[in-house]
């Protein structure tokens, strides 16, 4: 029996069947090695991913891979996905732009998620050329003011600062946050 706990027997860690493995081998090389997709299955688990939602080349190719298709395989089934108009960069930066600018984010932010995922800087540009200067400083606006109810809860010194911060990492550029901090606090947001 254990010291300090009755009724259970004492056990050896060269008894203990979680160690049953071969002396030297690390638990990856027990674990059942991935099954390698050929064309046709990575293109079924293409069709079953674009099923869901849109994808970028980049992102549609990782997953595929990730799945088990090797990585020729998944550019070729994602390059013929793209010449049948089934993935198209273009059209999902112009959505995602579209969805996350509604949202309250800005044009620095969708900038930084759109490289994140793969796609090519005109791309992001054209996406983000959408974006009018006024709209993005109403969304900036709206933000602040969804958000000002909070963050005077604190302490009022810190709300102008907290605020700053906050448009900022929600991808605002950096006139805009001053304009709309000293507009909604009252208070000169410091640079």
């Amino acid at each position: 029996m254990a010291a300090g706990k009755p009724g259970r027997p004492e056990r050896s860690r060269s008894q203990d069947p979680r160690d049953a493995r071969p002396q030297g081998t690390r638990t990856a090389e027990i674990v059942a090695p991935r099954k390698v997709l050929d064309a046709k299955a990575a293109r079924l688990a293409a069709g079953d991913l674009l099923s869901r939602r849109a994808w970028t080349r980049a992102d549609l190719a990782a997953r595929l891979h990730r799945r088990g298709a090797p990585a020729e395989v998944a550019a070729e089934v994602v390059n013929d996905l793209v010449a049948r108009g089934y993935v198209d960069d273009a059209a999902f930066a112009r959505q995602w732009v579209s969805a996350r600018a509604a949202r309250g984010y800005g044009a620095a932010r969708l900038r930084m998620e759109l490289r994140a995922r793969g796609v090519a800087p005109p791309v992001i540009a054209a996406a983000l050329s959408a974006l009018g200067g006024d709209d993005t400083l109403a969304s900036a606006r709206e933000t602040a003011r969804r958000r000002l109810p909070a963050l005077r809860r604190g302490r009022p010194d810190r709300v102008a600062p907290r605020l700053r911060d906050y448009l900022l990492r929600r991808g605002f550029s950096t006139s805009i946050v001053v304009r709309v901090v000293r507009e909604t606090t009252g208070v000169a947001a410091e640079e």
